[in-house]
C-alpha cells in the first residue's frame, strides 16, 4: 500500500463508511419525519426494520429526539457521525484540515438541529450540505488518488449495505456494485476475491438474497 499504513487506510476505509452513513440516514430520516408527521405516527417502528437496528424508541418523538441526537445510542446520526470526525481527525495529514473542516460544520449543525429538536430539519438540511461540501473537498484538495479511492470505496461499500438492508432495486443495486468494484480496483486495499464473486452472483440472481449478499459485502475488504 505504499506510504499508507494499513491502520491509516482502516481509518480512510471507516471515513467513507460513516460519511456515507450519515448522508443515507439523513436522507431516509427526512422521509420518515414525514411520513410520521402527515400520515403514520408509528412508522419509525418499519425503519428501524428496515435498517436492522434495535426499536429502543418508546414513540415517534423519541425516535425523532434519540435516533437523531442521542450521543449514548450508537445508531443515532449524531453518533455515527462523531465516528467519521474521530476517523478524519486521524488521518487529517492525509485529507487537510480545510476538508476536516466541513465534518465538524457538520456536527455543529446537528447540535443546532437538537437544541431545536421540534423543528430539526434545516439545520439537518445543513449538515446534509456540508457532508457534500466535505466529498467535494476531498477530490479538489487531495491530490493522492489511493487515499481518495479508498474513501469512495468504504462510501459504496456502505451505500450498498444499506441499500441491501433497505430491500433496494435491483438496477440501484447493480449500479453501486459497479462503483464499488471500479474503486476497490483503484484502492490497493486487500481484499477476499471469493466473497466479492459470490457477492456479484447473489446480485445476478432473479430473486436477490438479501441477508446473504450483506454478509457477503462484510467479507470483502481485508485491512
Amino acid at each position: 500500500m505504499g506510504i499508507i499504513s494499513l491502520e491509516k487506510a482502516d481509518n480512510l476505509y471507516w471515513l467513507g463508511r460513516y460519511s456515507e452513513r450519515v448522508y443515507t440516514t439523513l436522507h431516509r430520516f427526512f422521509a420518515s419525519y414525514d411520513i410520521m408527521l402527515d400520515q403514520n405516527e408509528e412508522y419509525y417502528v418499519r425503519y428501524c426494520e428496515a435498517l436492522n437496528i434495535p426499536n429502543v424508541y418508546s414513540d415517534s418523538r423519541d425516535f425523532v429526539k434519540n435516533y437523531a441526537f442521542d450521543t449514548e445510542n450508537p445508531d443515532s446520526i449524531l453518533s455515527n457521525l462523531y465516528r467519521a470526525y474521530d476517523n478524519a481527525l486521524v488521518v487529517r495529514d492525509y485529507i487537510s484540515s480545510e476538508s476536516l473542516a466541513y465534518i465538524q460544520m457538520a456536527i455543529y449543525e446537528m447540535k443546532k438541529a437538537r437544541a431545536n429538536a421540534d423543528a430539526p430539519l434545516i439545520a439537518m438540511q445543513h449538515a446534509i450540505d456540508n457532508i457534500l461540501a466535505f466529498w467535494g473537498c476531498i477530490d479538489d484538495v487531495v491530490y493522492d488518488v489511493t487515499i481518495r479511492n479508498i474513501i469512495k470505496y468504504g462510501r459504496r461499500q456502505e451505500r450498498l449495505d444499506l441499500l441491501l438492508r433497505m430491500r433496494g432495486t435491483k438496477e440501484d443495486l447493480r449500479r453501486v456494485f459497479s462503483e464499488l468494484e471500479f474503486y476497490l480496483q483503484r484502492a490497493d486495499l486487500k481484499y477476499n476475491r471469493l466473497a466479492f464473486l459470490e457477492l456479484a452472483l447473489l446480485l445476478e440472481r432473479d430473486a436477490i438474497d438479501y441477508k446473504g449478499a450483506v454478509e457477503a459485502l462484510e467479507k470483502i475488504v481485508v485491512l
